[in-house]
């Protein structure tokens, strides 16, 4: 599929997804959302695909919502409106449930729904150079599509409510410091790190990384026995796979293993 404003590319199971408006620091514009929508949905259906990194083209990851579209948004209906909201906030779920690990290469600015975008992957890298925030309730708004819930499950509720009541803008080192990034990096080396670190989890087996990131998510919104109860039938189910007992036989025979998805 062509698209405008996303580039997409694949080398040995690990995609690429750049968000490609540079002239506008990435910002959501309606053709925008609906190519991330259907980039997301390609990645979905691609059985071999291993891992993702989402990045930005330019000097930022993504400044959110483009302004000069916010006036249109307002004069739509309440309904309309969350429709709009509704469609970005499922794109992001997708990216939250897609069966491979999701990196976020934070190469600069990452801002209202840039930085939910980023919240939806499973891991960020940040250039140290980045700068991040969620500046809606300057606006007189709140974060809409994940902003609050993903975030105060990231960072803590005492960290989210400062990072959305006060709308700043923190940098690379302070996200660092409350968990909203794993790791900063020089930007030139960024890319590198995050790829370096996609290839390494998409050499592992598909289906244990699929169940794990499946179990995982869903034991950080219930219970833990539910949670014990996810690991009992996720690792029950990985025990009679092929990867499994070909992970077992190498281990044994002091070998890499070599995984087929089986």
């Amino acid at each position: 599929m062509t698209y405008e404003f996303i580039a997409l590319e694949r080398q040995e199971g690990v995609a690429v997804l750049r968000l490609n408006r540079p002239e506008s620091f990435n910002a959501w514009n309606q053709q925008m959302r609906a190519e991330l929508r259907d980039a997301v949905a390609e990645l979905v259906a691609d059985d071999e695909l291993r891992a993702v990194v989402i990045t930005g083209t330019g000097k930022a990851f993504s400044a959110g919502e483009d302004v000069r579209g916010m006036k249109n948004l307002a004069d739509v209906g309440t309904r309309a409106f969350r429709r709009v909201v509704r469609d970005i906030h499922n794109v992001f779920d997708e990216i939250e449930a897609i069966e491979v690990p999701v990196i976020a290469a934070i190469n600069g600015v990452a801002a209202g729904g840039g930085l939910e975008l980023a919240l939806s992957c499973d891991f960020r890298f940040a250039a140290a150079t980045a700068k991040m925030g969620l500046p809606e309730n300057n606006v007189g708004l709140i974060p809409g599509s994940g902003g609050c819930s993903r975030l105060v499950r990231q960072v803590g509720l005492s960290a989210a409510k400062r990072l959305v009541m006060t709308g700043e803008i923190i940098p690379a080192e302070k996200a660092l410091q409350c968990g909203l990034v794993d790791e900063i990096h020089p930007a030139e080396q960024l890319m590198d790190e995050a790829l370096a670190f996609a290839r390494q989890l998409a050499a592992k087996a598909p289906q244990s990384l699929a169940i794990a990131k499946v179990v995982l998510n869903n034991c950080a919104r219930v219970d833990p026995d539910t949670a014990r109860n996810f690991e009992r039938l996720g690792q029950s189910i990985l025990k009679k796979t092929e990867d499994h007992l070909e992970g077992a036989r190498a281990f044994v025979e002091k070998r890499p293993p070599r995984f087929t998805g089986r």
